[in-house]
């Protein structure tokens, strides 16, 4: 699989949105990659988190989201679900579920129906160890800043506001992949 190649079906290389997807998806690669080296007794699957990580944010390009260059018609927190359905057209179920279940640290049934968001009613929260990982490395980089690394106060700051079982989330990934 080659995850540019994916990419380049649904965006335009000289986009701005294309840059944005692309830089923002290498800075989650790298992150998550060095994490899963700095613990090889998890037998993380490197090659997977690499792919996936590229790939988790492609569905951006259907939200209306003008800041990075997406016109589409659907709300920013669609973009998860949205991107899983293009990955399993494009025969990628597993890297599907890392698209959806990568927003925040994961959105639960419960708080879609809360919210009244606008996703299906389903837990959208990240199962398994990559999809874990991929998610945790994703709230270091915003794709307003591209390259800037947050610092763990900062992200518990900005997840604080979706509700506590959000930082809980996060605070037991800093234990699992931090240390």
């Amino acid at each position: 699989m080659e995850p540019l190649k994916i990419i380049e079906k649904y965006y335009d290389i000289q986009s701005e949105a294309y840059h944005i997807l692309v830089t923002h998806s290498r800075n989650i690669t790298d992150k998550a990659l060095s994490i899963a080296k700095a613990h090889p007794g998890m037998n993380l699957d490197l090659t997977f988190i690499e792919e996936a990580a590229m790939l988790h944010d492609i569905g951006m390009i259907l939200c209306y989201a003008p800041d990075i260059d997406c016109h589409g018609t659907y709300k920013y927190i669609c973009h998860g679900y949205l991107g899983a359905d293009l990955l399993r057209k494009e025969g990628f179920p597993r890297h599907a579920l890392v698209c959806e279940r990568h927003t925040g640290t994961g959105i639960s049934r419960q708080m879609i129906e809360k919210n009244k968001l606008p996703l299906p009613h389903r837990d959208f929260l990240p199962v398994s160890p990559e999809e874990q990982l991929i998610c945790f490395a994703d709230k270091f980089f915003s794709k307003t800043k591209l390259n800037k690394e947050k610092s763990i106060s900062k992200i518990r700051d900005s997840l604080s506001r979706y509700g506590e079982e959000t930082v809980i989330r996060f605070d037991d990934w800093c234990k699992l992949f931090l240390v």
